[in-house]
């Protein structure tokens, strides 16, 4: 089966809509951002995508927030916050990730660690004020 020209316009507009939000959104928010410029594209289209970008190395899944599995596009090594009352997902790049994080886990566990995800959880500024 070959790619349609509107078929890549619609991957295009899936990895430009979530390059260009800090939200790390899920996939039903991606195709809720998306309907008004692209009224035909379906979620299951966006979620056939996602896996996609993400089985390429393009997009990283932060795992689930609440149930709902949430993206990012950037890929480098970063902190994350996660709110447990509004589900909010925040980027922390004032905190740096441990460079020796991963071989110190190595060591303890005898393993190979290919990847590691810094998280905190808690209640995001607006939550906790509120």
């Amino acid at each position: 089966m070959e790619s349609s020209p509107k078929q890549f316009q619609k991957r295009n507009a899936i990895l430009d809509c979530l390059r260009q939000t800090e939200r790390h959104p899920s996939a039903e928010m991606i195709h809720d951002m998306l309907r008004p410029t692209h009224p035909d594209i379906s979620l299951a289209t966006v979620y056939r995508n996602l896996a996609w970008f993400k089985a390429n190395g393009m997009i990283r899944s932060l795992g689930t927030v609440n149930g709902i599995e949430r993206f990012d596009a950037n890929t480098q090594p970063h902190v994350h916050f996660i709110c447990t009352c509004c589900d909010a997902v925040l980027d922390l790049p004032q905190i740096e990730v441990p460079r020796n994080l991963g071989d110190t886990a190595e060591r303890s566990a005898g393993c190979r660690v290919k990847e590691c995800q810094l998280t905190f959880f808690g209640l995001c500024g607006s939550c906790a004020n509120s």
